[in-house]
């Protein structure tokens, strides 16, 4: 079993930070691609920052230049330093990651998601 489980999330005025983090564990082989997405209230889930195994990242253009998705490959975990919030930021945040489970080498990587964390910012 692999399991992602998230922590940071919280209420915080406009113009604050909040940093998440995330931690894989469980039946690991290897791990790929490392991802936060949000949903907000009466929206689709999207995209906020994508990291490589190599560290090559990726932002939703609403996000760039006050967040910052980092990895740390040795401890299975990914983090995402949120700065400058805004009203529009409220959303429950999820942390995905492409693994392949042990025993599963020769298959491609499966999908697997975070239970979500709360983030709530306040005027």
């Amino acid at each position: 079993q692999v399991q992602l489980v998230e922590s940071g999330g919280g209420l915080v005025q406009a113009g604050g930070s909040l940093r998440l983090s995330c931690a894989a564990s469980g039946s690991i082989f290897s791990i790929h691609d490392m991802g936060w997405y949000r949903q907000a209230p009466g929206k689709q889930r999207e995209l906020v920052a994508l990291i490589t195994t190599g560290g090559r990242s990726n932002y939703a253009g609403s996000v760039k230049g006050r967040f910052t998705i980092s990895r740390d490959n040795a401890k299975n975990t990914v983090s995402l330093q949120m700065n400058s919030l805004e009203n529009e930021d409220t959303a429950v945040y999820y942390c995905n990651a492409e693994i392949t489970a042990l025993g599963r080498q020769f298959f491609n990587p499966q999908s697997y998601w975070g239970q979500g964390t709360q983030v709530t910012v306040s005027s």
